[in-house]
């Protein structure tokens, strides 16, 4: 994988992307994970203005304590970017408190009140993002984004550029190592950080990164006839949430009128 070459192209296309949409440049929300690392890094490196936010949201310590080492490498680094916290825990709890949810009765509304922690935080990239004249950018990598759709529909799905979107999770931990960015941002275990248990990706999913991209790869190209034992076990996995999702990985669907009808 041609490193150097993969980072000189995305910091490019994301500063003349900035540059025709006569913005100042990104905001962008920082995890403590690899893929807002990565790409939080590669929009400093632009040179434009950057706004890089934390939010936790009945977030653990070690994912808090790794955004924070994270802000304060790009603030040192870069003089373009500036970085703030927004603790979001109180309107979080004021909607989970107006939503009156009854996870324990209703088991949706685990999954439905942890996707609202991402559409609280894309609402405020948004709202920091239009008076500071910046494009909110996403950390969304192929697997993710294009295969299995393991991300929130209007949350960390609403964002305005996607940089990372053609790459696979582990060349973005290439990158990662490439950029020499904070071992805790070169080893941070997946997580998507929605709930208050600590949940990996691999334990949502099933599966870790390099299986899913191996059948996404190839998915297409071969079925399940061609798989068996584990390869088989994560072909099924990768079909089932890739079915599930396509609400997400496809356009909005449109109601076309005919002509004649107007």
């Amino acid at each position: 994988m041609q490193t150097e070459k993969i980072i000189e192209k995305i910091v490019t296309w994301l500063k003349d992307y900035a540059e025709q949409a006569n913005v100042k440049g990104y905001i962008i929300g920082v995890s403590g994970g690899v893929d807002s690392g990565v790409v939080s890094t590669l929009c400093a490196m632009t040179g434009l203005k950057v706004l890089a936010v934390e939010m936790p949201i009945r977030q653990k310590a070690e994912q808090v304590a790794g955004a924070l080492e994270h802000l304060r490498f790009l603030e040192t680094v870069f003089p373009n970017v500036e970085t703030k916290s927004i603790d979001l825990n109180e309107p979080f709890e004021a909607l989970y408190k107006t939503f009156d949810v009854n996870d324990e009765k209703y088991p949706a509304e685990k999954l439905a009140f942890a996707n609202t922690r991402s559409r609280l935080r894309m609402l405020t990239l948004y709202y920091y993002g239009q008076i500071n004249g910046l494009l909110v950018c996403g950390t969304g990598n192929k697997v993710e984004d294009f295969g299995i759709g393991f991300y929130t529909k209007y949350g960390d799905g609403g964002v305005d550029v996607s940089p990372i979107a053609d790459l696979y999770k582990t060349e973005v931990y290439e990158l990662a190592r490439s950029l020499n960015l904070p071992d805790v941002i070169k080893n941070a275990i997946p997580t998507d950080g929605l709930w208050d248990v600590d949940r990996t990706d691999e334990q949502q999913i099933g599966a870790t990164y390099p299986e899913l991209e191996k059948i996404q790869k190839e998915y297409g190209i071969k079925t399940a006839e061609d798989y068996e034992g584990r390869d088989l076990e994560v072909y099924k996995i990768f079909e089932r949430m890739n079915n599930a999702a396509q609400h997400k990985i496809q356009s909005i669907p449109v109601c076309n009128i005919p002509d004649i009808w107007r």
